[in-house]
């Protein structure tokens, strides 16, 4: 298996750091734009996309600011890989941005980075800040 990369978005989006906190680390909130169903037992989550389930373990939460996911592998063992979703606000401007950090395989970078395109774009309907 190659080796995967790790890359950074950054995406403005028009919501208040404790709404968007919600949609970022609650299983209900990221349901309406990340996975079709995500499911939580304390710091584990299942996101389900289709027929395809994958675990996560939350190892970085800090209100309002930032959460860090680390996948799981079929052992439920972590891995190396993570997803983290950082919420950013201009003390000057008030703009609030997300920061998205992920990994994925070098021949796959675009594609990826297009997936977390759309799904922000999700989220900002659900926000209702598209």
């Amino acid at each position: 298996m190659a080796m995967k990369e790790k890359y950074e978005l950054e995406f403005p989006i028009n919501s208040s750091p404790q709404l968007l906190f919600q949609y970022l680390s609650d299983p209900s909130g990221l349901s309406e734009w990340f996975a079709d169903n995500v499911n939580s037992r304390g710091e584990f989550y299942s996101f389900i996309w289709g027929d395809s389930e994958e675990k996560a373990r939350v190892v970085t939460r800090k209100a309002d600011e930032r959460i860090k996911y680390r996948w799981l592998d079929d052992e439920g063992n972590e891995t190396e890989y993570f997803f983290e979703l950082k919420i950013h606000k201009d003390e000057l401007t008030k703009d609030v941005t997300i920061i998205v950090t992920d990994f994925a395989e070098p021949d796959e970078i675009e594609e990826s980075k297009q997936l977390w395109e759309n799904q922000i774009m999700d989220l900002k309907q659900v926000l209702g800040s598209a």
